[in-house]
């Protein structure tokens, strides 16, 4: 299972990137708000999280393994847990995925069914099954940053908010609780290169 690939940028499609990691040449698929993200930046290195999967017919037609890529690894989480509801699947999830993680989870979270209706693919019957399925669980994901703006707050990203999440919910903290202190301590405007930094500054700021 190939996990994550790093390498040069070539091109951009509609649907998928083609990564050069010499000697070999990879097609990605990726969702649409990725594509969106790596446009402009052709030649560039860049990494991503990958999942893959099979495509193909059961009955005799031919299987090709495909590599699905993200750009952070909260991203590759998320659209694990959003394959995994009946009737979505890859394909569907991928043509869902037209805006960033955050708000998806935030839309799932607050119960949007007008909001989660409205993704390509994605009608009144499957929204509600996304939301039973899924709605506890988007807590974590609603706390993405924005990767421009996670660069100069926070070195890691998504994936540190995340965690220090994660953190605080063992500590005894509620979600509401949790989401709160981690946006008053970012937005004071400090960096923080790693989750044992983060947590600091929130305890320091809560004493």
């Amino acid at each position: 299972m190939i996990i994550a690939i790093s390498g040069k940028l070539a091109r951009v499609g509609e649907t998928s990137v083609a990564i050069e990691a010499a000697p070999f040449e990879y097609e990605v698929l990726v969702a649409d708000y990725t594509r969106r993200q790596l446009q402009g930046k052709i030649g560039q290195e860049v990494r991503f999280h990958t999942l893959d999967y099979i495509e193909g017919g059961l009955q005799g037609g031919r299987m090709t393994p495909r590599l699905i890529g993200f750009l952070t690894e909260p991203e590759r989480q998320f659209f694990d847990l959003f394959c995994s509801v009946d009737g979505v699947g890859v394909k569907k999830a991928l043509r869902a995925m037209v805006r960033p993680v955050k708000e998806l989870a935030t839309v799932i979270e607050q119960q949007d069914t007008k909001q989660l209706s409205a993704l390509p693919g994605v009608g009144p019957a499957t929204s509600e099954r996304i939301i039973a399925k899924l709605r506890r669980k988007m807590p974590r994901f609603a706390l993405m940053v924005d990767r421009d703006a996670a660069g100069e707050a926070i070195e890691g990203g998504s994936q540190i908010t995340a965690e220090t999440f994660d953190a605080l919910i063992s500590l005894g903290h509620s979600e509401t609780d949790a989401r709160k202190l981690i946006d008053e301590t970012i937005a004071s405007g400090k960096k923080f290169k790693d989750t044992e930094s983060l947590l600091t500054a929130i305890y320091q700021r809560s004493h």
